[in-house]
């Protein structure tokens, strides 16, 4: 039987929220008639959550499934084991802390059935964070993603999307991309992509699972999926582009030094601060077309070197 939705839920110790959301979501989808799972991500948690996701499914096997793994290893993680075990043909994700909110499901839903959008991301326009220490680089952060990936969202890291399934299928999310899904999902093909002002509530139990630190790395996945996208098939592109100018920068110098000691004859090349940036220039230059030789090996051989994502095949 096709299912309507799989709702993914990545969590880590949130034993007091979750009978309260399991609850929520399930009236939400009995109130429109949808077929639907829920997907419990259980990241190394700690506290008694495992505990209360077996009695949730206990009491509701047909609805309630759940991965448990062994320790933490991030929401990524989380989120791409869900991805593959969900079926429903629209996917939502979720946090399990209440703050988001299962009535904006059904618009969600929606607009990926009716709409025809890839992925619809949240954008929780009011908030109910610290201004200073989320709220603020968190605007910092999505300015800078859509300017560097051309993915225009106000709230690129809402942990409330929709996508439809075959995006789910099409991609893999590690590290700490989950915060640029919908980055990942434009360069796998999926360029209809849509927001929606979603409510966000003020956290009801426990603390937040995220430091700053998260700051950093994200920046670095950032970096990590822009060049994938671009270069990943072809990582000679890059390097080889970049080891052409510093070797043709190094060399221009080089010549321009040969030319004047033979035209002028009044210094010896070597006493020049210049002469050994040129040799730099041509050494850097050498190394990035080196670079870029071991990344087309590397690609070549890579099994997934002509995997393709077809939308449509007529034979």
């Amino acid at each position: 039987m096709s299912l309507d939705i799989s709702v993914i839920v990545p969590l880590k110790n949130e034993e007091e929220s979750l009978p309260e959301l399991v609850a929520w979501i399930d009236r939400v989808m009995q109130e429109n008639n949808f077929t639907y799972d829920i997907w419990m991500v259980d990241d190394g948690s700690t506290d008694s959550s495992w505990e209360v996701i077996q009695r949730l499914a206990a009491a509701d096997p047909q609805h309630i499934k759940a991965i448990r793994f062994r320790r933490n290893y991030g929401k990524s993680a989380a989120l791409n084991e869900g991805f593959r075990a969900a079926q429903g043909n629209v996917i939502i994700t979720m946090d399990a802390d209440l703050q988001d909110s299962p009535d904006e499901v059904p618009e969600l839903y929606r607009m990926i059935v009716e709409d025809g959008y890839d992925l619809v991301s949240g954008w929780k326009k009011k908030r109910y964070d610290n201004a200073l220490t989320k709220n603020l680089p968190s605007k910092l952060y999505n300015w800078t993603t859509t300017k560097m990936s051309g993915v225009a969202l106000h709230d690129m890291n809402c942990g409330l999307k929709s996508y439809r399934k075959k995006v789910v299928k099409s991609i893999e999310v590690y590290g700490e991309m989950h915060r640029y899904i919908p980055v990942i999902a434009k360069w796998a093909g999926f360029s209809k992509i849509g927001e929606k002002p979603v409510e966000h509530r003020a956290r009801k139990y426990g603390v937040t699972k995220f430091g700053l630190e998260r700051f950093i790395n994200g920046f670095l996945d950032l970096a990590s999926i822009m060049f994938i996208g671009k270069f990943g098939k072809r990582p000679m592109h890059l390097f080889g582009a970049l080891g052409t100018v510093f070797f043709l920068l190094g060399f221009g110098i080089a010549f321009y030094l040969g030319f004047a000691k033979i035209a002028f004859d009044r210094y010896n090349m070597t006493d020049r601060p210049i002469f050994y940036l040129a040799i730099l220039f041509m050494i850097i230059g050498s190394q990035l077309f080196l670079t870029g030789f071991i990344g087309e090996l590397v690609a070549r051989n890579a099994p997934e070197r002509n995997t393709y994502l077809i939308e449509e095949k007529i034979s």
